[in-house]
């Protein structure tokens, strides 16, 4: 399994929402809304890297509400 962490930015006061919605998406393995510099933290994953980067993350990033994704795939997920 591929996965990532997707660090997402979101417009003031739709953090928690923005979680919850990402939280119920498919890929999506967990998701918590979070303080600094980043308001909801993601981690997704799929079979293959270009599953990961062709569907998960275009779905997480049509969530309204958010402003901004920062996509960090994990160096070493065995």
């Amino acid at each position: 399994m591929v996965e990532a962490y997707i660090l997402i930015q979101t417009e003031v006061g739709r953090a928690e929402v923005v979680a919850k919605q990402v939280a119920e998406l498919p890929g999506v393995l967990s998701s918590e809304y979070v303080t600094g510099p980043y308001d909801v933290v993601a981690r997704v994953g799929s079979d293959t890297k270009d599953e990961l980067t062709a569907s998960v993350v275009p779905s997480v990033q049509q969530v309204a509400g958010i402003t901004r994704t920062l996509t960090c795939p994990i160096a070493d997920a065995d």
